[in-house]
């Protein structure tokens, strides 16, 4: 059985490239380290020829690290509303304090729609949450002490490396499932946690409690399961384009399974994040993209 984590690389489909590589540099401290156009054999592998010759871009928290933010040239879907619409809905970065970290974004093309907080799970953690300029959600966490039931990374720089990637499903139950049939993953407990992001953008009392569950991967990482409210809709994409905002989310594993329906044929890319290792493309069960690289561990 394979074995998935960490996460190393969160794709978000970008209107305007130099816009997003200009406010992730100057408000949260991340450097450009790559750049170029997609290949055409990358397009294929995703089942989107129409992206070949788009423009990406790299960027790493002040330049270092191996969990990649990578900005690619996309048209959105017109109807795109964030935490509406199943798939995934938002990276958590870490930090080393949220409330400046969130003071820091004031003026910014970040929007905070969350004011810093403590979880309801834990008063030992605490987080923002904010939009940033392709409509993107981002959560800045930080912890105030080491949490023994969380292995998480310290925050080596001001603002860090994405550790959990949020996604929207219809059933955190079958959402560990297909993690757990395809990949190994450990089944996670069901929390009802409060979720003020998510409780605003449906219209329902902020103090809802929501199904959640954080699937641990290998690497200090997770994924946050949230099960959505009804009404939630899929997440669209335009014809041949990347879906909205967080488009797919990658990351290693040991093995490529063999159970996966992949969209096209993995294969060995030369590129970062891949370096010559082998890597594909399939959908989750909330429809989310998952890209994941064999790193033969």
């Amino acid at each position: 059985m394979p074995s998935i984590g960490p996460i190393s690389c969160v794709t978000i489909a970008a209107p305007e490239l130099q816009h997003m590589i200009d406010s992730y540099r100057l408000f949260l401290g991340y450097q450009l380290v790559d750049h170029g156009r997609l290949s055409d054999e990358l397009a294929r592998l995703w089942g989107l020829p129409n992206l070949t010759g788009r423009r990406y871009a790299l960027m790493l928290p002040e330049g270092e690290g191996q969990t990649f933010l990578r900005f690619i040239e996309s048209k959105p879907a017109s109807d795109y509303v964030p935490f509406k619409h199943m798939g995934w809905n938002a990276a958590e970065i870490m930090v080393q304090d949220t409330d400046q970290a969130a003071a820091r974004l004031a003026g910014s093309p970040f929007r905070i729609i969350g004011p810093p907080a403590n979880l309801s799970i834990s008063d030992k953690i605490r987080a923002a949450q904010a939009l940033g300029p392709s409509s993107e959600a981002l959560y800045l966490t930080s912890f105030s002490e080491k949490l023994p039931q969380f292995d998480t990374p310290e925050a080596k720089h001001f603002i860090d490396r994405v550790f959990i990637v949020i996604l929207g499903g219809p059933s955190v139950q079958d959402v560990n499932a297909f993690y757990a049939t395809h990949f190994g993953v450990a089944e996670a407990a069901v929390v009802p946690c409060v979720i003020s992001v998510l409780s605003n953008a449906h219209g329902i009392p902020p103090d809802t409690r929501h199904d959640l569950a954080a699937l641990p991967l290998q690497g200090q990482s997770y994924i946050e399961v949230d099960r959505m409210p009804e009404g939630t809709l899929p997440r669209e994409a335009r014809q041949g384009e990347l879906p909205p905002a967080i488009s797919m989310v990658s990351f290693g594993v040991t093995q490529l399974p063999t159970s996966i329906d992949w969209i096209a044929p993995p294969r060995a890319l030369p590129q970062a994040p891949y370096h010559g290792r082998k890597a594909g493309l399939c959908r989750g069960v909330a429809g989310e993209l998952i890209e994941v690289i064999e790193t033969g561990g």
